[in-house]
């Protein structure tokens, strides 16, 4: 689901304004629209985290594979840029839910001494989605034709059959998208309930978590939303912007942090908390929206961005430097969550994270200052800036549960996993904005921002380091 805008929302957007690549109002309605995506993701963690402690991890966790699965086939419908943005936020929603309660469920599932295999399994089969969106694209070129007579065949109008298929196939790829929700009569057949969330249900820990709590989460989403409506292509100039962020980014922290607040103070007036444990778990949730705030900037402020830029360098679009682009991203990005996960075990994760931030920083700077054409040169250095920055995907899901006790973990890393979204949407909607004002130059813009990392070497130094510890019940 992740991997599908980044690839094909520079057709869609062409199609849906009726705008040549490289017009602003496609730069920034796709600034835009990846914005609404991390918002709804921060919103959807915090509340899918919510669920998960609150009715357990595999429940919780089919509602939120349905809303992200068929929202994204409904993106395919749309017949206006603003219908994919309202549609792709609900499905983000069920999107970054799904990234808490998974993590959460298969960590506390699964042996402790295991938990560096299944971070690298968990970053791992992330990017093989990225790999598969963009091979389905690649052979989708080639299978237009068969498919156009494959809906014929269906009985499909032809009308319609030739709108699914044009502009890249976009429409078709969006409906695609749905196919996950198949997955959700597998997952309620066969994945078992997490016994330490079933102990924290038997003792009274879930009753703690009350629904009216998620109004802030409600306001806080309107805070964040309003920082996105202020950076669209409709919003008002630099100055009120800047203003109205600062105040919608405190709005959105104090709001999603509302039910955490709650829960701990009800829990510790219980006695089902030890003292001392409500200001440790805050501390915890302030770093790692930070670590992870680091990471997303990064990654969809600078290398999401890549597939557009290479489509832009490549002078034949039958080249598909687009969907090549993607592809090596996604190798490398396969590779990087694999050696993270196991280097954490072997250094340490401060150390590891560290090392992640200095190797992204200038696996980007090489990729966009180095780069002036389209080649294997190119997708060589798109391969390292996939392994590097996507290499904290296989460092969260290690870290993060080390972070928090089970009564709060999913929401815990929902929190600090996917706030760190609303960071990088701030952030995100600032490539346009860096674009204008370097003359268009998307390297000079991605260069600017890989300067985040260096954010992220020094919030790991307040960070406690956990290796060897076993995960905190």
């Amino acid at each position: 689901e992740m991997g599908l805008f980044p690839l094909i929302g520079g057709p869609a957007l062409q199609d849906l304004l009726a705008a040549p690549g490289g017009d602003p109002a496609v730069n920034r309605w796709f600034s835009v629209i990846i914005a609404v995506f991390l918002v709804g993701a921060a919103t959807g963690g915090v509340v899918f985290g919510w669920l998960g402690d609150r009715i357990g991890r595999v429940r919780a966790m089919s509602l939120s594979i349905f809303t992200y699965a068929v929202f994204t086939g409904l993106c395919g419908l749309a017949t206006e840029a603003w219908h994919i943005a309202a549609l792709r936020f609900i499905a983000s929603l069920g999107m970054g839910g799904e990234w808490s309660l998974g993590v959460a469920l298969v960590n506390e599932v699964w042996p402790g001494r295991s938990r560096a295999f299944i971070a690298a399994a968990i970053g791992a089969a992330a990017n093989v989605g990225f790999l598969a969106v963009g091979l389905l694209s690649l052979v989708l070129a080639g299978v237009v034709e068969s498919l156009h007579a494959g809906l014929l065949a269906l009985r499909v109008p032809e009308a319609w059959a030739d709108r699914l298929l044009a502009n890249s196939g976009w429409r078709f790829l969006m409906i695609s998208g749905a196919l996950p929700a198949a997955l959700i009569f597998f997952i309620r057949l066969f994945v078992p309930e997490s016994a330490r969330w079933e102990r924290e249900r038997d003792r009274g820990a879930t009753s703690h978590w009350a629904a009216a709590d998620l109004n802030g989460v409600l306001i806080g989403c309107v805070g964040a939303l309003t920082i996105v409506y202020l950076w669209s292509p409709v919003g008002p100039s630099a100055g009120p912007a800047c203003a109205g962020s600062a105040l919608g980014f405190a709005v959105a922290l104090l709001g999603y942090l509302h039910p955490v607040r709650k829960y701990l103070s009800r829990a510790e007036r219980s006695g089902l908390l030890a003292a001392g444990v409500r200001p440790r778990v805050l501390h915890h949730l302030y770093l790692g929206t930070g670590l992870a705030g680091v990471a997303l900037l990064g990654t969809w402020g600078s290398i999401q961005w890549a597939p557009r830029w290479a489509h832009d360098l490549a002078a034949d679009p039958a080249l598909r430097a687009r969907e090549y682009t993607q592809i090596w991203l996604a190798l490398g990005a396969i590779a990087g969550t694999v050696l993270a996960a196991y280097l954490c075990d072997l250094v340490g994760r401060r150390a590891t994270y560290t090392a992640l931030c200095l190797a992204s920083m200038a696996a980007a700077l090489f990729l966009y200052q180095a780069n002036h054409a389209f080649g294997a040169g190119f997708l060589a250095s798109v391969f390292v800036a996939g392994c590097t920055s996507a290499a904290f995907y296989g460092f969260f899901p290690l870290y993060f549960p080390e972070l928090f006790p089970t009564s709060v973990r999913a929401t815990g890393q929902g929190f600090a996993y996917n706030f760190g979204r609303i960071i990088a949407a701030v952030g995100g909607l600032q490539t346009a904005t860096l674009m204008n004002f370097f003359d268009g130059s998307f390297p000079k813009a991605g260069s600017v921002l890989t300067g985040i990392y260096l954010l992220g070497i020094l919030l790991i130094r307040f960070c406690p380091e956990t290796r060897g510890r076993p995960l905190p019940d």
